[in-house]
């Protein structure tokens, strides 16, 4: 094993450790990690990642369900229509896709380019959703939860469909929505979160078998090292303000989008 594949496994600490502290952020960095660190194909790493972050999430949702920090009709109500959203993407959208979607010239624009650079766009925009409601965080009370249910289905639905394509979580997408749309305070819209991501990533993953060649070896072991880190995360984040760590990760996110964008559009 080279440095660069043990440091992509030590990556999977820091995967788990997100989700346990904040709730989201690790899906962001599992597709990254994988590509560059691991050396496995885009495509294919978006699969892994709906198996790594889905199985650490429902770990790490077990723990905020002990503490009754789970809104189980909110999660119903979102979880639904993404559910739906992203096994049809993982099924039928991806394997649509053509391996040379187009060309500019000497420049051609592949499945697996186009996947990273919309993956990196994601990042970049779940960035300033992390550093926004990192700094918001402490204003967000405990208010009574009020459904604004058209608005949630609609969240579900998109957030299943980019779920599907990049294979995040999409807990820097479901978090805001679930204080926004539902008003949960933010440590029960994180306990919730880590319970829609989880069903959401493991069916997506499920629309994977058979079409996906899966390393199970490989996956399971990763996933195991990411759960470890969950567990750290969540007795972390009983002693840290998350808020400042979820800044702070939305800027080294930001960063990670500009390497994956420089990397496929310009060094490449």
């Amino acid at each position: 094993m080279s440095m660069i594949e043990l440091i992509g496994y030590i990556s999977a600490i820091v995967i788990g450790f997100s989700l346990g502290l904040i709730g989201g952020g690790g899906s962001i960095l599992t597709v990254p990690a994988l590509v560059y660190l691991v050396g496995v194909s885009p495509v294919l790493s978006t699969s892994y990642s709906l198996f790594v972050v889905g199985a650490a999430s429902l770990v790490g949702s077990f723990n905020y369900m002990k503490q009754g920090l789970v809104s189980y009709k909110t999660a119903l109500v979102f979880a639904v229509p993404s559910f739906i959203a992203v096994y049809a993407t993982r099924r039928w959208l991806v394997p649509a896709i053509p391996e040379e979607i187009m060309h500019l010239g000497d420049f051609v624009l592949t499945k697996d380019v186009a996947v990273m650079v919309f993956f990196a766009l994601l990042m970049a925009v779940a960035s300033f959703s992390m550093i926004r409601t990192g700094k918001q965080e402490k204003n967000q009370g405990e208010g009574m939860v009020r459904y604004n249910y058209p608005m949630i289905v609609l969240e579900g639905a998109v957030v299943g469909v980019l779920t599907g394509l990049v294979g995040a979580g999409g807990g820097f997408l479901i978090i805001p929505a679930l204080v926004i749309l539902a008003k949960l305070p933010m440590k029960l819209a994180i306990g919730t979160s880590l319970l829609i991501i989880a069903a959401k990533s493991l069916i997506g993953f499920v629309g994977d078998i058979g079409v996906q060649p899966i390393d199970w070896t490989f996956l399971l072991i990763f996933t195991a090292i990411a759960v470890v880190g969950i567990f750290v995360g969540t007795y972390v984040s009983k002693y840290i303000a998350g808020k400042k760590l979820k800044v702070g990760f939305g800027w080294f996110v930001l960063a990670m989008a500009a390497f994956i964008l420089i990397n496929e559009l310009i060094i490449t």
